[in-house]
């Protein structure tokens, strides 16, 4: 039999997901130290994929409750943005098919930015529906934060289409004619919710990115408009822009001061 090389080998375990494949057992008798590293990064590999389908199914387990007793359009919620000096808080509201697959998927905060364009990605071209609202910032100084983000969660949710029946929502009571479920952390419990948080996330940072070219001496490409030293001193020395949150300190202080 002809002896492949690592390169070989590598190529063929690609292929691999199972120990019991008659290949695996027969590399697992090679004893060059290349070809046991690279069995050792196929296990650590699979390890990984294991958990990942693990914490997957586990993410699961309030649609599956919703859905055994019924119901088909479970909706996840939830929004980003409550904590910047500038910008809008976003929310968004995702259904998702029951036979949706996405291991890795998890709470926004918790990916990479990479991470995070490939899952909203596949999540849009993928959920049964997607909605996303915006309240910008004069909004949120008129009503407060507590309120915008409700009512931002509020207009996704009736923008969604096909209305949902259930509505998954991380840590904030809304009134609706829907079932509604609150769970703390949501975002990294559900798959919906996080799913909503994921789109949120990206649709948010991509507008914060526009204002970047607007006004560059913020870095809201970096900040996405939260309170880093950087985005103080830049207020300091330019003023605020129409981005501005007034009400929130030390923006309220600087206002007050002029």
């Amino acid at each position: 039999m002809k002896v492949l090389t690592i390169a070989e080998i590598e190529q063929q375990l690609n292929n691999i997901s199972a120990e019991s494949d008659p290949f695996f057992k027969r590399i697992q008798k090679d004893e060059r130290k290349g070809v046991q590293q690279l069995i050792h990064r196929w296990q650590k590999r699979m390890e990984q994929e294991r958990q990942l389908h693990e914490k997957f199914n586990e993410m699961n387990l309030y649609e599956n409750k919703w859905r055994s007793q019924g119901y088909k359009y479970i909706a996840g919620v939830d929004e980003v943005g409550r904590g910047p000096l500038a910008g809008p808080v976003v929310a968004a509201a995702v259904i998702l098919p029951e036979d949706f697959f996405l291991p890795g998927i998890d709470d926004s905060k918790k990916i990479s930015e990479k991470k995070r364009n490939e899952y909203d990605e596949i999540i849009r071209k993928e959920a049964i529906a997607v909605s996303v609202a915006i309240i910008d910032a004069a909004e949120i100084d008129r009503v407060n934060i507590y309120e915008a983000t409700k009512k931002a969660m509020i207009a996704a949710i009736a923008s969604l289409d096909p209305n949902p029946e259930v509505l998954l929502i991380d840590a904030m009571k809304l009134e609706t004619p829907f079932v509604v479920e609150p769970i703390i952390k949501g975002d990294g419990k559900s798959v919906s919710i996080a799913a909503a948080s994921i789109v949120a996330k990206v649709a948010r940072d991509r507008l914060m990115v526009e204002l970047s070219t607007k006004f560059p001496e913020y870095g809201f490409k970096q900040n996405m408009g939260y309170g880093t030293r950087e985005h103080i001193l830049a207020i300091q020395r330019h003023g605020i822009t129409p981005y501005h949150r007034k009400s929130f300190a030390p923006v309220k202080e600087w206002v007050l001061e002029q």
